[in-house]
């Protein structure tokens, strides 16, 4: 193989760099109007009324969970099949994160284990589902369960921008959210270099992370609180601004912000060749030993952030790290999503116990992600399967 070939790569072409390279001619490098152009753009795909551009995904985490109101002595239930930001965004805010396990096929939180674990734990202030790989959660079932718990909803989409939802609506359209949350790193669908962003329909929360993301200022986009310093003459002062609340320096620039705009241009076609590659995997796996989709259902709804297969290693006497270090000989780096959160050692300090949900410690005994990017060629993924299939003894 010529190239490595990871499980996630970002695609740029000629109109990219030259929509970056237009702002640096040109242009605001931050704080400028392809920041609202960005929002708005994002904000009409999905069908939200609103959208705010942050630093990237984690970032957008945190201000929605401060945003929402979430804080010391809350609690925030997120699923143990996510990276971590998921749930260190409720410890930065001082809630505590607890977790739910998820259901064997989609690899999303399973509604009935959450409904039961929200009456286990009595008072929950928020609940956030993680669609993992880019196909959404059962959000009607989830919404019903916040509802009955008195809890705010907020998805991390981080996988899942041009996702929809079963009544065809587009994960972000916050019809069951109070706010949804992307990410635009570079192994994601479409990438700004780093970034994020935060849908929602609720003006309230709207102006809130808009202050939260520079410093808690407002620079007239809300009422000044001090009226005597904020005017002359009852003509507001040029310079003036307050600082209102405690926030933090989240912000996006205009060089990413033009890279996105670009981005999303392309985003149907890199959703229709995701969905195009997903679907030969799965045809190419069939009735193959040891080895099934992660994800078998769902292929018309999801994004397709990841394929991930399920592997029986002890019934092929191979370990994960070896057939991983294998694949790697071959020029194929793949990877394992995710490390059960719950088992990480911070947690574990904190009184989670290692084998608290057991589907979600069954999958990960199997995981493993394999290469899923735009650029990814059909004699690629063909060299790349055929790889596996003699690792599994099926070449």
């Amino acid at each position: 193989m010529s190239r490595a070939l990871p499980y996630g790569r970002h695609y740029v072409d000629d109109d990219d760099i030259q929509a970056v390279v237009e702002v640096l001619r040109h242009g605001w490098l931050t704080q400028g109007p392809k920041i609202a152009e960005f929002e708005q753009a994002i904000a009409d795909y999905v069908g939200a009324k609103y959208a705010v551009a942050v630093s990237n995904g984690t970032a957008a985490l945190h201000l929605a969970c401060i945003a929402a109101d979430i804080g010391k002595g809350d609690v925030v239930v997120t699923s143990p099949n996510t990276f971590v930001a998921s749930a260190s965004s409720a410890l930065c805010v001082g809630a505590t994160p607890q977790f739910s396990d998820i259901d064997a096929e989609t690899l999303n939180m399973d509604t009935a284990a959450l409904a039961a674990r929200c009456t286990e734990l009595g008072r929950v202030r928020a609940i956030v589902p993680v669609h993992f790989g880019g196909l959404p959660c059962d959000m009607p079932e989830i919404r019903k369960i916040a509802d009955a718990a008195q809890a705010v909803v907020i998805e991390d989409a981080a996988h899942a921008l041009g996702a929809t939802y079963a009544d065809g609506s587009r994960v972000g359209c916050c019809a069951y959210s109070e706010m949804t949350v992307f990410s635009f790193h570079p192994v994601k669908i479409m990438t700004t270099g780093e970034g994020g962003i935060i849908t929602t329909n609720e003006e309230k929360l709207y102006r809130g992370l808009l202050r939260l993301r520079s410093h808690g200022i407002t620079k007239g986009n809300d009422p000044y609180l001090h009226r005597d310093l904020a005017y002359t003459d009852g003509e507001p002062n040029m310079w003036y601004y307050e600082m209102q609340e405690v926030g933090l320096n989240y912000r996006i620039t205009d060089i990413q912000c033009a890279l996105g705009i670009s981005q999303l241009r392309k985003l149907p076609r890199f959703l229709e060749r995701r969905r195009e590659l997903a679907l030969q995997y799965d045809r190419m796996f069939v009735e193959v030993r040891h080895i099934r989709p992660g994800q078998p259902t769902g292929r018309e709804r999801s994004a397709h952030h990841l394929y991930v297969v399920r592997i029986d290693f002890d019934a092929i006497g191979r370990s994960r790290n070896a057939f991983m270090r294998a694949l790697k000989e071959s020029s194929i780096l793949s990877q394992v999503h995710y490390i059960p959160v719950h088992t990480h050692p911070f947690f574990r300090r904190n009184g989670h116990e290692r084998d608290r949900f057991p589907v979600m410690e069954d999958y990960y005994g199997q995981a493993l992600s394999l290469p899923l990017f735009y650029g990814l060629s059909d004699q690629e993924q063909r060299y790349v399967v055929g790889r596996i299939k003699e690792l599994l003894g099926c070449g």
